[in-house]
């Protein structure tokens, strides 16, 4: 999965006085988080064999699958809310939120060869994604297997979260005009005065908790009218101090959503043929 899909599942709690102390990444949250991304994975599984359709605009039913065609067709970014249980309850997050969204672009005329070529182009993503990417540079590359390094960095509430982190990804054809790929933060960092002489990294286990880990997942399909990309991004973040988590909550959610929105919308903007007038990144986006 490529990194830009969801670098920021950052949560601007510093304007708040809690924000200034660190909050350890407990063992039973990762254990639960790592039960959600496993649970989630066997999902995807059946996904890329064909036990059922590949894209997720494709398991909607048929008539809310006819709106949400004609709104990529306008060129509209449509991002969704997803939740994964543990058989049929909700898997509990102590210490923790588990941020799960999925978004989807139409890339008309665009081949998938195209579409994935220009995803790989990571020592180009501060250009391509500004001002949400700030640095990126591929430490190692073999094949489909990427290993960069990334510096993102989103605002909210006058407040800059700077967010160092190395991402695994792997791409994976599957059959005939389809591609999968699977993006993990190995290694994240904050990073304090970004810039400045007096800049310092924390790891994120030791840190405020903007962001513990995160997870992303593409899936590329090539059809008549274009190139499908969607993106899934799993994220996990500190949980919020009882007596604000009303207020914050929807806060916190808005930032993963509003990431996948804007980095699809690049990429249908960098990739769309010049006679195609449609909507672009800057024109409705949410689900």
């Amino acid at each position: 999965m490529t990194p830009v899909r969801m670098p920021l599942a950052i949560v601007c709690l510093s304007a708040l006085p809690f924000a200034s102390l660190a909050l350890e990444l407990k063992p039973v949250t990762l254990a639960a988080f790592d039960r959600y991304v496993q649970l989630s994975e066997k999902r995807m599984d059946d996904e890329i064999r064909g036990a059922s359709p590949f894209l997720w605009i494709d398991r909607q039913p048929d008539r809310e699958r006819g709106q949400l065609l004609q709104r990529l067709n306008r060129g509209e970014v449509v991002v969704t809310r997803l939740e994964t249980l543990d058989g049929r309850a909700e898997i509990a997050v102590k210490g923790g939120l588990i941020h799960h969204w999925i978004g989807t672009v139409l890339l008309p005329g665009v081949t998938m060869d195209r579409a994935v070529a220009f995803v790989r182009q990571y020592e180009r993503y501060p250009e391509h994604f500004a001002p949400m990417i700030r640095r990126s540079r591929v430490l190692a590359h073999t094949g489909d297997h990427y290993e960069v390094a990334m510096r993102t960095s989103t605002t909210r509430m006058l407040v800059t979260v700077v967010i160092d982190a190395d991402y695994v990804i792997d791409y994976r054809a599957v059959g005939v005009g389809r591609v999968w790929t699977k993006s993990v933060a190995n290694r994240i960092a904050e990073v304090d005065s970004a810039g400045q002489p007096t800049e310092r990294a924390r790891p994120a286990e030791q840190a405020s908790g903007y962001l513990w880990r995160l997870n992303n997942y593409c899936a590329f399909e090539q059809r008549p009218e274009g190139t499908y990309e969607q993106c899934e991004s799993i994220s996990l973040t500190r949980d919020l101090p009882f007596g604000v988590d009303w207020m914050i909550r929807p806060l916190v959610s808005s930032i993963p959503r509003e990431t996948l929105a804007f980095t699809l919308g690049r990429v249908r903007a960098a990739t769309r043929p010049p006679n195609d007038r449609s909507a672009g990144p800057e024109g409705p986006a949410l689900h």
